[in-house]
């Protein structure tokens, strides 16, 4: 794939060929075990006046949010309203201040460390640039995931396995495994990055700004990636995006983060004909018209 050389750059291909062979039969597990609760609700989250502070200035003014289980979720508005804190309180990488924060009906800030642990192993969490080690391989990014939840539960063939599996996922070659990150082009970044997410098999994934940087080819690659991905795998999904039509394309319930609150939630097509102006506003502002109407771009059918 592209260029020359021990530093040639590894660029996405053209067209829908992007997804690359689909992977050869059930994803390998032997040998590893899934964390998981039992069943309790078909809401996997569900946020209840969530505040969070930074000091004295309040990022989250009384979020009220629910994500059901096997629907993706988009959230948007404007930068600097509090989307990334939102997705890192509902990881448990940062505490809420105040109100209920439920994974399955459980209180996540009072989870013991055992419990937080467990949930995190159902959950994958895309990081917004990406966070990939640029002194490790991409296949060592991927095994790190793996080495770090299952210490020496797992053997050196099962992760090797998994590795293929997880690059296969996303389209790309296990050959790409010996590649260091910065020699792949922003696209490829962005499916190794979500390769390393899915790699533990979770049921949900918080995807933090998945298309951020792409030109609009290979935005729209990475949106048609994470369609067949929750059809394959059976995903439920969070995804923080500013890129609109990724959100309008991909999800089947949008929310809009304003001023530390939920101002709206519904289908696509109810955002666009919103009659709150700061929603309506911020959909309308941000590509022509014409691309988000909903006569023009419907959101995909519900599946299950």
């Amino acid at each position: 794939m592209g260029g020359i050389g021990p530093h040639a750059r590894h660029h996405e291909p053209a067209g829908h060929a992007a997804f690359g062979p689909r992977p050869s039969g059930a994803i390998p597990a032997a040998g590893i075990p899934l964390a998981g609760f039992k069943r309790v609700s078909d809401r996997i989250y569900e946020l209840r006046d969530v505040w969070k502070r930074f000091e004295e200035t309040p990022v989250l003014s009384g979020v009220d949010l629910v994500l059901e289980r096997g629907e993706t979720l988009g959230l948007i508005g404007p930068s600097g309203s509090g989307k990334s804190v939102l997705l890192k309180c509902m990881i448990g990488l940062r505490s809420i201040d105040s109100g209920q924060l439920l994974f399955e009906g459980a209180s996540v800030p009072d989870m013991s460390p055992d419990e937080q642990t467990r949930m995190r192993g159902r959950v994958g969490f895309l990081f917004q640039a990406g966070a990939l080690f640029d002194s490790m391989t991409v296949r060592g990014n991927l095994e790190y995931s793996l080495r770090e939840r299952f210490f020496d539960r797992i053997s050196e063939q099962e992760l090797r396995q998994r590795a293929d599996w997880a690059l296969e996922a996303v389209g790309l070659s296990p050959s790409e495994g010996d590649t260091m990150p910065a020699d792949l082009s922003g696209g490829m970044q962005k499916r190794v990055g979500i390769a390393r997410t899915i790699i533990t098999r979770p049921e949900v994934v918080l995807l933090d700004e998945p298309t951020q940087g792409l030109d609009p080819p290979n935005a729209h690659r990475i949106s048609d990636l994470i369609v067949d991905l929750r059809a394959r795998l059976g995903l439920t999904a969070l995804i923080v995006a500013h890129d609109l039509r990724t959100v309008f394309t991909v999800c089947d319930r949008v929310a809009f983060l304003d001023a530390g609150r939920i101002q709206q939630t519904g289908a696509p097509a109810e955002l666009v004909e919103s009659d709150n102006p700061a929603v309506r506003d911020f959909v309308i502002g941000h590509p022509p018209e014409e691309e988000l109407d909903p006569r023009v771009s419907q959101p995909p059918e519900p599946w299950t």
